[in-house]
């Protein structure tokens, strides 16, 4: 008898959750619909991932219509389809039920830095930095030296600072960085935990307002929300 691999059902959702359900494969339609192009983006929000791996994922992805691959200024470039765009909603509902559902502590998390790097970079105001070009050093507890170049027009992340002042120095336990960005604590209560933010005074105290946290920081957990509906409630 041959082995059956599928679900076997017409179910939709079967259907779906077999063609996406493998592992990274919704993390890759997340970092295409936060912008990402080029596969080292990709996968520079998406570290543990195999260039292999990212690979067989991006092709599978294609084969189903959901990316589409072309050549770019610099190379190859990926993009999602129709099919692709609508998963925005599906990516946006589990990332909610896992901000509001899932525990939140930071401190015994499996967390990496970069991806944390990347959506800071990705989220920055730029209406809110100063005039001139800066360079932010980010050193975190295990981790190497990383950068954000922050100006005007743009905000990338390095890993060498390109040739910018560095009048801000960001020293922090990765877990204190991610309750902050994550949305778990106020900037006060991270610096608590060990965040510290050196440098120029004024610029120091304007950092946290040159971002737009986490998408989804404002999701409150499943307990703090049932306190406030009990609270509110006659």
């Amino acid at each position: 008898m041959a082995a059956m691999s599928g679900y076997g059902q017409f179910c939709a959702v079967a259907r779906a959750h077999e063609a996406l359900g493998g592992r990274w494969s919704l993390l890759v339609v997340r970092e295409l619909l936060c912008g990402s192009r080029r596969f080292n983006d990709i996968r520079r929000g998406i570290p543990r991932i195999s260039r292999t791996m990212l690979s067989e994922r991006l092709q599978a992805l294609t084969r189903l219509g959901v990316v589409v691959r072309g050549e770019g200024m610099h190379g190859p470039e990926y993009a999602l389809t129709a099919a692709g765009l609508e998963l925005a909603g599906l990516v946006g509902a589990l990332g909610t039920w896992g901000q509001r559902w899932l525990p939140r502590h930071a401190g015994n998390e499996d967390l990496d830095a970069e991806p944390l790097l990347v959506d800071m970079q990705r989220r920055v105001r730029l209406d809110r930095l100063p005039r001139d070009p800066i360079v932010v050093r980010f050193e975190i507890d295990g981790a190497r030296p990383r950068f954000l170049l922050l100006r005007a027009t743009e905000a990338a992340f390095c890993t060498h600072n390109p040739g910018f002042p560095e009048p801000l120095v960001v020293r922090t336990p990765l877990a204190a960085l991610v309750a902050w960005w994550r949305g778990d604590v106020g900037f006060a209560a991270a610096r608590r935990m060990g965040l510290v933010v050196a440098g120029q005074r004024a610029a120091a105290r304007a950092f946290p307002d040159w971002f737009e946290r986490y998408q989804l920081a404002q999701v409150a957990p499943a307990r703090a929300a049932r306190g406030i509906a009990a609270a509110v409630s006659p």
